[in-house]
């Protein structure tokens, strides 16, 4: 076929076809996609945190959760950064600064043994045993204008902290509470009134056992030879002459400590507080002297 015949094939081709107009004009295959509706009625973008349900009704999510299927640590399973993190002790910070405003402001009696009770009390502190907080993290914030000599006792600290508090003369230590013993030293009134003995305090769970009998974290169930050893080595470590309590004229009240069962100061396990009538109740019988014993 030549090339004058293709030509008036394709002429004639073209003059049976209908001529281009917006009726027969049509997209490539597969140039345009249909949107797919959403999951529920209108579209269903909000993936579980909408403004209906819980977050209406202002029943919040604990802190961390991602809504979903699959969280983050899930989702990069090899790097577990969160994985557990609504179960690890929390510790509410309480700066060296606002410790001496209390003080100052004769908030806490230095002539008595501070704990995270007498601490509590001032009302410029607060904790919450029911959302995994284990008690007092004193931090060094206005280390260095601090001035007190006292005796007190925190559930964690740092060694720049404990440094500030020997050098002026005090003393320091950290002591573990259960969540129970904690409740009864937030509000240890409504405790009372409820005649129930004092119980003991459990000890440290295994992975603060190391932390609580450390010398140099000050734990309370450390050697006291290698607390005094300790002493001495961060005294040297910081420059700083440290101060003999033993010739001290309040030394009677530095260093008296609690025992390891023991919750409040000057109060044993076993004991019923009777506010009303003003008496303490003691127990008497072998069996259960025996067993707070323990």
């Amino acid at each position: 076929m030549g090339s004058r015949q293709v030509i008036e094939k394709s002429l004639t081709l073209l003059r049976s076809l209908p001529r281009v107009s917006l009726n027969n004009i049509r997209d490539n295959p597969g140039s345009k996609r249909t949107q797919k509706r959403g999951r529920a009625q209108h579209g269903g973008d909000k993936h579980g945190c909408g403004n209906k349900g819980s977050g209406q009704r202002q029943n919040f999510m604990r802190i961390g959760y991602e809504t979903g299927t699959n969280p983050f640590y899930l989702r990069v399973p090899q790097e577990h950064y969160y994985k557990g993190h609504h179960y690890r002790r929390q510790y509410p910070p309480l700066s060296l600064r606002i410790l001496q405003e209390m003080i100052d402001t004769d908030r806490v009696d230095v002539t008595a043994p501070i704990d995270i009770a007498s601490i509590v009390k001032t009302g410029l502190y607060n904790f919450f045993p029911d959302q995994k907080h284990f008690g007092i993290n004193l931090t060094d914030e206005g280390a260095d204008t601090f001035e007190a000599k006292i005796n007190i006792e925190v559930q964690w600290a740092s060694e720049l902290v404990i440094a500030a508090i020997e050098k002026k003369g005090g003393v320091i230590s950290t002591a573990y509470y259960d969540p129970h013993s904690l409740f009864l030293l937030k509000n240890p009134k409504i405790f009372f009134e409820s005649g129930q003995a004092i119980p003991r305090r459990m000890i440290p769970p295994q992975d603060a056992i190391e932390y609580y009998t450390s010398a140099e974290n000050r734990g309370y169930l450390a050697d006291p030879d290698q607390i005094s050893q300790a002493r001495i080595k961060l005294a040297q470590k910081y420059g700083y002459q440290l101060p003999i309590i033993e010739n001290d004229s309040d030394y009677n009240i530095l260093s008296e400590r609690k025992d390891p069962r023991q919750i409040f100061y000057g109060l044993e396990p076993g004991w019923v507080i009777n506010l009303k009538d003003e008496c303490i109740l003691k127990p008497k019988d072998e069996e259960l002297l025996r067993f707070y014993s323990l």
